[in-house]
């Protein structure tokens, strides 16, 4: 089998309206919320950075002009800090800036993920990609895109990144169908097929997909060939499903760390916790603080 190219670019969607987080996202892109002192978004490039990942491609809606803003060099700013001495927070600003190179495209309505991942067509030319998911953060101190881009590499086709999570939680995801003699328990999966969502009792694994993809460029013509299903959305599910189902060699790795729901109030909430009790300059105190803190006594 002839290998295939290491993947080097990354699209990120990043349209939505982030209406859970309501009245913060009336102004600042839900993507830019601050996990401690870095937003969500520049951790998920950050993670495509390590990996060997060159080119970043934001598919945004109007109104998230601050995520260019973010990511593009503040000339005023940096020669403020570097009039101070502020070596450190010059710094922190220029880390984003440095990641990649970053590249836009507008989706003017939300027509689902399918629709998103469809406007990166003249940004891959005709390579293969990763999509990362920005609401799926993963621990720095695990790795998961790596280890799918090592298979990629290997085998080509569609690479997912896959979670465990039983047979009570997995109606909430899609997951897939393990090809046969596939040992559901590797690390590594071969895959049949896809499912959108199964009823817990029909479900043909507890394998579900999670926000990491790396996806041929074939990914495009097949999303074309989408019908738009409910809320006129494309769903990228049924695109890949025909790619597997024609014959394109599927392939989940199946993640084991630790990963954060930032697109989730409460699991966004408990990540902030999580990070913020091993930052480098708060953590120390911060879990000090948490041994004391008690609920009750608020009231």
């Amino acid at each position: 089998m002839m290998s295939s190219p290491r993947v080097s670019k990354a699209l990120i969607p990043a349209a939505g309206r982030g209406t859970r987080f309501l009245p913060f996202t009336k102004a600042v892109p839900k993507e830019l919320a601050p996990v401690v002192t870095r937003p969500a978004l520049e951790l998920v490039v950050d993670e495509a950075a390590r990996v060997g990942v060159t080119d970043v491609l934001f598919v945004i809606s109007d109104g998230k002009a601050a995520i260019g803003e973010y990511f593009r060099p503040n000339v005023d700013l940096e020669a403020a800090l570097e009039a101070k001495g502020d070596t450190d927070g010059l710094a922190a600003i220029r880390h984003a800036e440095g990641l990649a190179t970053y590249h836009y495209a507008e989706q003017k309505e939300p027509r689902g993920l399918g629709d998103a991942v469809g406007h990166g067509a003249e940004f891959a030319a005709g390579e293969p990609i990763a999509v990362l998911l920005p609401d799926d953060l993963i621990d720095e101190r695990d790795a998961l895109l790596g280890p799918m881009l090592d298979v990629h590499a290997e085998h080509g086709g569609i690479v997912l990144g896959l979670l465990d999570v039983g047979p009570k939680e997995i109606s909430k995801y899609g997951c897939v169908v393990p090809a046969e003699g596939a040992d559901p328990g590797a690390d590594v999966v071969g895959i049949a097929d896809l499912v959108e969502k199964p009823k817990a009792d029909e479900a043909p694994s507890t394998l579900a997909i999670i926000g990491r993809y790396v996806l041929p460029p074939e990914i495009f013509a097949a999303l074309r060939d989408t019908s738009p299903g409910a809320g006129n959305e494309i769903q990228l599910t049924d695109a890949m499903r025909a790619l597997c189902r024609a014959g394109t060699p599927t392939h989940g790795v199946v993640f084991a760390g630790r990963r954060y729901d930032t697109g989730d109030r409460l699991e966004y909430v408990k990540a902030v916790v999580r990070l913020a009790a091993r930052h480098p300059v708060i953590g120390e105190d911060f879990r000090a603080w948490l041994g004391e803190y008690d609920p009750g006594a608020d009231g």
